[in-house]
């Protein structure tokens, strides 16, 4: 039995692969003779050789820069980039001439390339980058990426400039979703409260966005939420699912005042009992908290 298992591990052993050296490695990845999965697998298997030395580093920033290759090819030089940035102190060296490449192919003809360029240097909270998103939600004209990712990546680290354009959008919106994301974006912006409190109240509004209004209001006003919450509530023709939104809020954070409305615990007591489940559910939490 000792020897069958010592006959199996000298097996698998003789079938390892080699490991290959850096060198050797990226003589296969910026092969353009090389079949693209030859390359993509070579790619694959460099992070931690990326920052061995210059010569390397430039190979891999080269490949990533070159719209002549495949793309497959330089998503897994970015993928390859990517991950040895994640050894901070190793990756130190390498970190500008990094970015600097990341900035050139922001502007890439390839809308996959492009997008996750501009997430890895959203996170790194890069001035040009943020830049290039505000230009592009301004003028459509100049978007390097749907104006709802542009949203989503501004959203790391949030300027005044970038609330102006997101009100704009919320007003002006180019589609639903880039509505919702500018909307998002806004939640800690005190000067748009005026706006949450008309898109709160707006029942041709979609549901999620007066949701998003909501949470913003109970961050930014908390006093003018508790006021449409309740106004909301004596409303029967406003939407269930706002009106439990509505629920949980006053729940929550509502004080004496709420404990001593009659008009609202009376309305409340009546959707305890007939109401949908989720509404009925949010009515006998807050009676069990304000109720007499």
């Amino acid at each position: 039995m000792k020897r069958k298992a010592l006959k199996v591990a000298k097996s698998r052993k003789q079938k390892a692969a080699p490991v290959q050296s850096a060198s050797t490695l990226l003589s296969v990845a910026g092969n353009s003779r090389k079949t693209v999965k030859q390359r993509v697998a070579a790619l694959a298997n460099m992070s931690t050789a990326v920052c061995e030395d210059d010569k390397t580093l430039q190979a891999m920033l080269n490949i990533l820069r070159d719209p002549n290759q495949a793309i497959e090819v330089r998503l897994a030089a970015l993928q390859s980039l990517q991950a040895a940035s994640f050894s901070v102190i190793a990756f130190e060296s390498c970190h500008n001439d990094y970015i600097a490449a990341l900035r050139a192919v922001a502007t890439d003809s390839n809308p996959e390339l492009r997008q996750r360029v501009f997430g890895l240097l959203a996170r790194e909270k890069d001035g040009y980058a943020q830049e290039k998103l505000l230009e592009g939600l301004r003028d459509p004209k100049k978007a390097l990426l749907p104006p709802e990712k542009a949203l989503q990546l501004l959203s790391y680290d949030v300027h005044a400039e970038a609330y102006s354009v997101a009100r704009a959008l919320v007003n002006n919106p180019p589609n639903p979703t880039a509505k919702r994301e500018a909307l998002r974006l806004l939640g800690a912006d005190t000067n748009s409260a005026p706006m949450f409190e008309k898109v709160l109240r707006d029942k041709d509004e979609l549901s999620e966005n007066r949701q998003i209004s909501a949470a913003a209001l109970q961050t930014i006003d908390p006093e003018k939420l508790q006021k449409h919450a309740r106004e909301i509530l004596l409303d029967p023709s406003d939407y269930k699912e706002i009106q439990a939104t509505s629920l949980t809020a006053l729940t929550q954070f509502g004080g004496k005042a709420v404990a001593d409305d009659t008009a609202l615990l009376k309305r409340v007591n009546s959707l305890s009992d007939k109401a949908p489940t989720m509404l009925k559910q949010s009515a006998r939490r807050f009676l069990g908290k304000y109720g007499r």
